[in-house]
């Protein structure tokens, strides 16, 4: 049986990345726009309101907030004054809204982006039909230098979202999430990135080829997701797995995955081999291992990722587990 997670704070729209910084829990609110700080004793703190929806969240060597504007293309600071000023300025070379964001401690950014206008999409298609050819648009993650000029951009990606820096600095794993596998870049001394290489892969290669067959079976194959992909049914599912938010465990060498198919953030080893599987109560956007002790597993989880309708439900949650 699965050890499951309990709520912590509840009422926010859609919870994402999940960051621990300080000594508290750090995430932004994708419906409503704002970035919040939880130090586990009260409600959470608000921040910053961002135009444009906040998303991924990071900190420059001297302490100032970085923060994504998903639907205004841009990554924005925070000054120590309180000034929320424009750091980069990516709408030349996005597809669709900005998202998650890594910054190292050099205060790089890796900041990915949709490629298209998802949210428009899936309201009106199963997201099963996405891979009819040719398949969803692929996006570059756009490699930042402290000021925020474009140092470089990667070799086009499906949907890259949550991003880690490896342990010894030479590499960042990227969850693509509509290719349903977690890719590794190793970093060159500038700090972009190089080709990407498989790191794990979350789904089975014959469904995969299945789904994005050209002629008769992938339409079938299509179609059958589309009606399997129902909350009653999607969560007695193992397979695949669509990683949003990732997150080192403790051993420094497995990986938590969020996955935003169905209630659950899941370990996994470099290969794909599952390790471990955490049942949270809703589809699961963004994880995290940490806490005082590194210990307690975070989750950020939704009834629907979709901003229009979570800001009006008011169902996102944030969870936890300590292990």
């Amino acid at each position: 049986m699965k050890k499951k997670t309990s709520i912590a704070l509840s009422g926010l729209g859609v919870p994402e990345s999940l960051r621990w910084h300080q000594g508290a829990l750090w995430f932004s609110d994708l419906a409503h726009g704002t970035v919040h700080r939880w130090d586990g004793a009260a409600e959470p703190e608000t921040v910053v309101e961002v135009p444009g929806r906040a998303g991924g969240l990071g900190w420059l060597p001297d302490g100032r907030l970085l923060v994504v504007s998903m639907d205004g293309g841009r990554v924005h600071r925070l000054e120590a004054g309180g000034e929320l000023v424009v750091h980069a300025d990516l709408r030349h070379i996005v597809g669709g809204p900005v998202n998650d964001m890594l910054v190292d401690a050099e205060g790089r950014a890796y900041v990915g982006n949709f490629g298209f206008d998802y949210h428009a999409h899936s309201r009106e298609h199963p997201n099963s039909m996405l891979y009819a050819p040719p398949g969803p648009p692929r996006a570059p993650i756009a490699c930042l230098a402290p000021d925020g000029s474009l140092l470089g951009l990667t070799e086009p990606l499906l949907f890259p979202n949550g991003t880690l820096l490896t342990p010894d600095g030479k590499s960042v794993i990227v969850a693509e999430t509509l290719a349903m596998r977690l890719t590794t870049l190793p970093r060159n001394p500038d700090g972009t990135l190089a080709r990407p290489e498989p790191w794990a892969p979350l789904i089975s290669p014959l469904l995969w080829r299945l789904v994005n067959h050209p002629g008769a079976v992938g339409r079938v194959t299509r179609r059958i997701s589309a009606l399997l992909d129902r909350p009653a049914i999607s969560k007695r599912s193992s397979s695949p797995i669509a990683p949003d938010g990732i997150a080192w465990d403790a051993d420094g060498t497995s990986v938590w995955v969020a996955n935003a198919l169905r209630g659950e953030c899941v370990r996994v080893a470099r290969g794909g081999r599952v390790l471990d599987r955490v049942a949270t109560s809703r589809h699961t956007l963004s994880c995290l291992m940490a806490g005082s002790d590194g210990r307690t597993l975070f989750a950020a989880t939704v009834p629907t990722d979709d901003p229009v309708r979570a800001a009006r439900l008011n169902g996102g949650r944030i969870e936890l587990l300590r292990l």
